[in-house]
């Protein structure tokens, strides 16, 4: 109970970790954030992670000053951490999916691994692009879609097209809008708000599907 008590203060209260990071460690910040947010987007294991609001309140640090780290350079390496990551958990998925997915299996059944490998082949792209922005399913997403055995040269522009636009969006956002008074004293309202407009979608595209299959029984 107790590490999860910290992973929630550390996702609540990030802007005030990140201060002490970077109080503390300075330029090694660089290594820290990078190593986070590959853990987030190339470990399957690891969702929990903060990557939404990780992005915005590093963003919002530097655009206040006095943290010695450059916005460019943090892009530029945040950028190459979210399309590495994910790169890492599609081979992953790639490698253990055909190995877990068997038809003795009662759970993994390989029934599941055809129908997911059917469902890349022809819309992986976008749901590559689209989970970046979604908490959970961005660490979901890559390992299926090595699962599914998605082609890498496919996988790999969508795998940069939705990484970058992640990473560039949220440092905007961080930047731009982190230091205003209201946003500032109520950051973890503000990383909370991030997280459920975030799943929203996927929220609203379940129910929807919910109910397209119960009015398809009646």
């Amino acid at each position: 109970m107790e590490i999860i008590h910290n992973i929630i203060d550390f996702i609540l209260h990030i802007d005030n970790h990140l201060v002490e990071i970077i109080k503390d460690y300075q330029t090694w910040a660089y290594l820290i954030i990078f190593l986070i947010i590959f853990a987030e987007t190339g470990l399957v294991v690891t969702p929990f992670l903060p990557g939404d609001s990780l992005l915005f309140a590093a963003a919002a640090l530097i655009a206040k000053g006095n943290t010695g780290l450059d916005i460019f350079l943090m892009t530029i390496l945040l950028c190459i951490a979210a399309v590495l990551g994910n790169t890492v958990n599609y081979y992953l998925g790639r490698y253990f999916g055909p190995r877990v997915f068997k038809p003795q299996n009662r759970i993994l059944k390989l029934d599941y691994y055809l129908k997911t490998q059917n469902f890349f082949l022809r819309h992986g792209g976008k749901a590559v692009i689209f989970s970046r922005f979604l908490p959970i399913f961005r660490t979901i997403a890559p390992f299926v879609a090595g699962v599914g055995g998605m082609p890498i040269s496919r996988y790999t522009v969508y795998n940069i097209v939705g990484g970058v636009s992640w990473v560039i969006s949220f440092l905007c956002l961080g930047y731009i809008f982190g230091n205003i008074p209201v946003i500032k004293q109520n950051f973890s309202i503000v990383v909370i708000a991030i997280i459920l407009l975030s799943v929203l979608p996927a929220i609203y595209t379940a129910i929807k599907s919910a109910l397209k299959k119960k009015d398809n029984k009646l």
